[in-house]
């Protein structure tokens, strides 16, 4: 089963590296790595380049932001399955991308899988700050904002080419709503792999800080919205009480 990893990157010299070096580490061979750059200003290419002959598809150009660096990725992919790793983020072991195999041949009727994520601080990669499981996650958890972490998502290329990539004209939840058009609108088969398999650092798009917090929570209600799914402000921000248990867990797995 090939492997399809796509990397977007813009500007991120200082953890570029770290990413690549993640997959370039794990012990399943049959990986193909695509990264994509949006023409980076600072060293990035510089840094992407040291790993040329084991990138397979490697892009630098202007594009319209990470979404559509994505779905350049997805269209050029060639794998069974596709995953993302994004440029400030690491594998939790060299093991993640056969489990993750391992995991989808165990389970033939499964389309996708996700599992959990640890969110660090660059300045202390190995130390989890904050630690978030989607083993709790069903649809019917939508309408609060719930999804299973989306660094962890890893699906069947044939049904991206079937149902399309991600929204461009949505700035920071368009993968909510690409999970739950998968999960939801098309019933897609999932699995939940237990474990964490990414570390993702803290300061993304999604948790920069409370003008984030706002953008995200009116780009969910609208997607909401369009779905025909109950949506509301109170119903959103509710969950956002369950992340005093997740700085918990995260305390709780460096232990």
């Amino acid at each position: 089963m090939k492997v399809s990893i796509i990397t977007v990157v813009y500007n991120r010299e200082k953890t570029i590296a770290s990413a690549i070096q993640s997959v370039l580490a794990q012990t399943y061979s049959n990986i193909e790595y695509i990264v994509i750059d949006g023409a980076s200003t600072d060293q990035t290419m510089n840094v992407v380049r040291q790993f040329s002959d084991r990138i397979q598809i490697m892009i630098s150009e202007k594009d319209s932001g990470m979404y559509d660096a994505l779905n350049k990725g997805i269209k050029l992919a060639t794998g069974d399955i596709v995953g993302i790793l994004h440029a400030d983020d690491q594998f939790s072991s060299t093991s993640i991308v056969e489990d993750i195999v391992a995991c989808f041949l165990k389970h033939p009727a499964a389309d996708c899988l996700y599992g959990d994520v640890g969110f660090v601080k660059m300045e202390q990669p190995h130390a989890i700050v904050r630690y978030y499981s989607s083993s709790r996650f069903h649809t019917g958890l939508l309408p609060y904002g719930f999804i299973p972490a989306h660094p962890t998502f890893f699906c069947y290329k044939k049904y991206f080419d079937q149902y399309g990539g991600y929204r461009t004209d949505l700035d920071i939840a368009a993968d909510f709503d690409l999970l739950l058009r998968f999960l939801k609108k098309h019933n897609l088969r999932s699995v939940y792999l237990p474990k964490m398999m990414v570390k993702m650092n803290l300061g993304g798009k999604s948790t920069k800080g409370l003008s984030s917090t706002f953008k995200i929570n009116k780009e969910l209600k609208q997607i909401l919205k369009e779905h025909e799914l109950p949506s509301g402000y109170l119903r959103l921000y509710a969950r956002y009480f369950l992340k005093i248990q997740e700085y918990w867990k995260g305390k709780k797995a460096n232990n």
